[in-house]
């Protein structure tokens, strides 16, 4: 029998606001346990919770630029949980008027990804467990930091699918400037609900939830095995629990970690400490205005006003740091398709090595400009400039100063050239003889000989000129 995957997304969001949503506690990652929280995002008996404005407005930007249908008349409703890390024993979320519904991605290959609703909550605390000690021990600061969630309707068949969807999402809310999505410290992260029906079923079967996934290995590698299981499962004439799930990296497996619970197991009902929030055409007509062009709009403007390769383009806007730079040094006077070639190369690559995102990096665009200027001048020639890149890198330091204090500046006097030439046609007749019976490889160990005696700092189009003419 053929079966067929089905897979629903639940992905949380950190916004990218100083403080949380309902206090003025900073949302800074890390900090010492328990000192980023107040009464207020602890839940103490008689704190008030206020909403915190710019939550609102990161969150309708998202919802604008998902093509959802934003909400005009939303509210907050209480989710009631018992469990360590949520102090006051509920969390602030939106079920019944949720900021935005409807929305769709486009993935590419035809297929579309529909975002049933996208709704704003309140973060909860983290427990850290300490196998050494035999404890858990609960550290309050994630408390109250302020969350989307996006929830999509079933509509992905595989593991790629789901990874292109998370790659457009990130990509469009880092555009944005309404969240890092930096996976590695929760900024986004993923539940996965996921069932398998035989292929041409149109019901639904039995799904699992697999909870917090936050990088896009263990994700594709989570759906594969959770597929597997269940197959496995109905195939030897047994039956899928309903039920939420763990994904253990080093076991490469997931395992139960609770029944999975319905809406109505939360006793969901309207916060009372928070009015409705009512949003004017004009407030949403401001917002629409102030969007930013997102990476896809980019591609294509670099595409027809410089003439970029898609694959350039691609690389570039992966990153909108990456963009922004490579926009600057073009600004700067970097001929386009030079700047992208240094971007795609040592940029990339330097952050590579340094494990660094574009973001991080020290190096500024005047900075790469004035190298790329000095190679388009003639004054450095490729492979010296890599190393002064190399050099300045991680301190952004002064390219005319490191290349005078390193006497890097290239050699263009053809008359220095000239003697070198000589130099080395006398010293390698054979190679000589060699070029002039018509193998060219010849040529090109000459001119070796001829950059190594020079340090590397000629001009190759000198070198080439001069012993082209000596060899005729």
């Amino acid at each position: 029998m053929t079966w067929e995957t089905i897979i629903g997304l639940e992905t949380h969001v950190e916004l990218a606001t100083r403080t949380k949503i309902f206090c003025s506690c900073t949302t800074e990652f890390g900090g010492a346990p328990n000192t980023h929280c107040c009464p207020v995002c602890t839940g103490m008996p008689g704190t008030l919770p206020v909403l915190n404005r710019q939550v609102v407005e990161l969150a309708v930007k998202a919802g604008l630029a998902l093509n959802c249908a934003i909400t005009r008349y939303s509210k907050f409703d209480r989710k009631n949980y018992f469990y360590p890390d949520l102090p006051k024993a509920y969390q602030i979320s939106q079920l019944y008027a949720p900021i935005a519904r409807d929305g769709a991605v486009d993935i590419g290959e035809g297929k579309t990804i529909r975002i049933h609703e996208m709704h704003m909550e309140e973060d909860a605390g983290k427990l850290v467990h300490d196998p050494w000690l035999d404890q858990t021990r609960a550290d309050y600061n994630r408390c109250g930091v302020p969350l989307i969630e996006i929830v999509t309707e079933p509509d992905f068949r595989s593991a790629d699918e789901v990874i292109a969807y998370l790659e457009k999402l990130k990509e469009t809310l880092q555009y944005l400037g309404v969240s890092d999505c930096k996976m590695q410290e929760g900024s986004l992260r993923c539940d996965v609900n996921l069932s398998v029906r035989p292929m041409g079923s149109q019901e639904l079967g039995t799904r699992t939830e697999m909870k917090n996934l936050n990088s896009f290995k263990a994700i594709s590698r989570a759906i594969q095995y959770e597929a597997r299981r269940q197959i496995e499962l109905i195939e030897e004439g047994k039956r899928v629990v309903q039920e939420t799930r763990r994904w253990d990296e080093n076991k490469d497996a997931t395992y139960a970690m609770r029944s999975k619970e319905n809406a109505q197991d939360y006793r969901y009902f309207p916060e009372p400490d928070i009015p409705p929030l009512e949003l004017s055409e004009e407030y949403l007509e401001r917002l629409r205005a102030e969007q930013p062009e997102l990476a896809e709009a980019k591609r294509v403007r670099y595409q027809a006003d410089w003439g970029l390769p898609v694959y350039d383009t691609e690389m570039i806007t992966s990153q909108k740091a990456l963009a922004d730079f490579f926009e600057e040094v073009v600004a700067l006077g970097a001929a386009p398709k030079q700047a992208a070639n240094w971007i795609m190369g040592e940029v990339l690559g330097a952050l590579s090595v340094h494990g660094l995102e574009a973001r991080d990096m020290k190096l500024t665009p005047p900075t790469l400009a004035r190298l790329i200027q000095l190679v388009k001048e003639g004054r450095l020639n490729r492979n010296t400039a890599v190393k002064v890149f190399e050099a300045i890198f991680e301190t952004d330091g002064d390219v005319d100063t490191y290349v005078k204090e390193h006497g890097l500046e290239q050699v263009s006097d053809a008359g220095l050239v000239t003697k070198v030439v000589d130099e080395v046609l006398a010293a390698n007749a054979k190679s000589v003889a060699d070029y002039r019976a018509g193998k060219e490889k010849a040529f090109g160990f000459l001119v070796g000989q001829v950059m190594r005696q020079l340090k590397g700092q000629a001009s190759p189009a000198v070198v080439n000129q001069v012993l082209r003419e000596k060899l005729q």
